[in-house]
């Protein structure tokens, strides 16, 4: 695929997929902007969030809807004007499109037709996140949104238990502090980060484990975009007390075969012999 944008040069026909800021509207690059003035069409999730971005950099241009509900029956004549050589930039309310954002299929279908797609890249809020954490880079799950309802997020999160890298999740605020609920039963004592409003007036970023910050009273019921990150499973090899001492409150909250199962997944240990160690702790076995 040849550069889009040799200098001097007219836009090359084909999808652009811009990234735009999480916060600050001055987190965008020379290149979006350069991009965004250029095209004949820019889809936003909302036109009005998009109109905001380009007035803000003095760009008039012309905007549609792309969403969820407004894709299949956009998609067609998006596709129709594409193969016909129109430069059409996607674009999210925040960040970087596709990233738990709609556009995937505008994307295989245009690439499917043979429509040059080109990555315009720049802020992404799990990146962002991840950047400032302190928890392990080197391998990272980006997981998404978790299930709204208990039952199906716990059953997610059992999946993603043995996972040996920092996991990056998306949560709503009304719904974050049943999910860390959920993550502290179901991942045990790990570490983990909460990041909320990033780039924003508000930004915030707690650190704790997961039960800690499932109680942290701050986390209660925040607003804003809030990424949740996860440490993976303990690497190092616990000592016999360190064992014994999670054993002992994990078993009080919750029973001994519960307790064992919670710091199996924390410590990366086999539950069949930390329920035998926790029996043997209570006097049973």
């Amino acid at each position: 695929m040849s550069h889009p944008e040799a200098e001097g040069a007219p836009l090359a026909p084909g999808l652009y997929v811009v990234a735009t800021p999480i916060g600050n509207l001055r987190d965008i690059t020379l290149r979006a902007l350069d991009v965004l003035a250029a095209v004949d069409l820019v889809l936003c999730e909302d036109t009005r969030v998009g109109a905001r971005l380009l007035a803000a950099h003095g760009i008039a241009a012309r905007l549609a809807r792309y969403d969820d509900h407004a894709g299949p029956d956009a998609r067609p004549r998006i596709l129709q004007r594409l193969t016909a050589g129109a430069r059409v930039a996607l674009t999210s309310d925040a960040g970087t499109p596709l990233i738990s954002d709609p556009g995937y299929r505008l994307v295989r279908e245009a690439a499917g037709l043979g429509i040059a797609v080109f990555p315009i890249p720049g802020p992404s809020a799990s990146l962002a996140a991840l950047s400032v954490s302190g928890l392990p880079t080197d391998r990272f799950l980006f997981a998404g949104f978790p299930p709204a309802r208990s039952a199906a997020r716990r059953a997610m999160l059992e999946e993603l238990a043995g996972v040996r890298s920092t996991l990056v999740f998306y949560e709503s605020g009304p719904r974050l502090a049943e999910s860390l609920a959920d993550m502290a039963a179901v991942l045990g004592p790990r570490e983990a980060v909460v990041a909320r409003e990033l780039t924003k007036l508000y930004e915030t970023v707690l650190r704790g484990t997961l039960a800690d910050l499932a109680a942290d009273p701050r986390l209660a019921g925040p607003k804003g975009e809030i990424v949740v990150l996860v440490g993976p499973p303990a690497e190092r090899i616990a000592s016999a007390g360190e064992i014994d001492a999670a054993l002992t409150e994990a078993v009080e909250r919750l029973g001994s075969a519960a307790g064992a199962a919670e710091v199996a997944r924390g410590l990366g240990l086999k539950r069949r012999d930390l329920y035998t160690r926790a029996l043997k702790l209570k006097g049973d076995g």
